[in-house]
């Protein structure tokens, strides 16, 4: 639960720093690079450490739980595709690793039992994830335009569905909603052509 707390609230201070940058318009090559480097251990060791703590505790071989591992890996090349891709500045090409970091938080914290009792599906789990970071495929920001309908259906969909997940599953709605997240990228790049 703590791992998974700190997880959040990294993602809320990530957040806020990005803010506070485009209002204060203080960017740097340096503020971009340190805030990377942040993102790599709250984004990808925290959630590789959860994983590979859940793995070890598993019937698997010792060395198996080492696939946890793969997540800060994959984690800090998708924070170095995107400090050098600019295509990037209002959307994203690949799991942003805040999203993919929350999934790992919610996932061990709502179903470690069944996480443990199934490692081989963990394992799968993890691969996939880490092709999703670095992949081509075009999720949406959350950044919302005006308050238009046209300019953002996507992100206004997203958060209908986050709310509906909320109420119903609570505490255990975190993995799902990141599960949301990409499903709907993938639909909206399909229906509506945004990226």
């Amino acid at each position: 639960m703590a791992a998974f707390l700190c997880i959040l609230l990294a993602s809320v201070f990530d957040f806020l720093d990005g803010l506070a940058a485009r209002l204060l318009k203080a960017y740097s090559k340096m503020g971009k690079q340190l805030d990377s480097l942040a993102d790599a251990v709250s984004f990808g060791v925290l959630p590789g450490a959860l994983v590979f703590s859940v793995l070890s505790a598993s019937e698997m071989h010792a060395y198996f739980a080492f696939v946890g591992f793969l997540i800060p890996v994959f984690s800090a090349l998708r924070l170095a595709k995107f400090n050098v891709d600019e295509r990037q500045s209002s959307s994203f090409f690949g799991l942003p690793t805040p999203a993919n970091a929350i999934f790992w938080g919610g996932f061990v914290f709502s179903f470690t039992e069944v996480l443990r009792e199934n490692p081989l599906f963990l394992g799968a789990l993890v691969v996939i994830f880490c092709l999703l970071l670095v992949s081509e495929i075009p999720m949406f920001s959350l950044k919302i335009k005006g308050f238009s309908w046209r300019e953002n259906k996507t992100q206004y969909i997203f958060l209908a569905g986050c709310v509906v997940l909320l109420a119903v599953m609570q505490l255990n709605a975190f993995a799902p909603i990141i599960a949301w997240y990409i499903v709907l990228s993938i639909l909206g790049n399909l229906f509506f052509g945004k990226k």
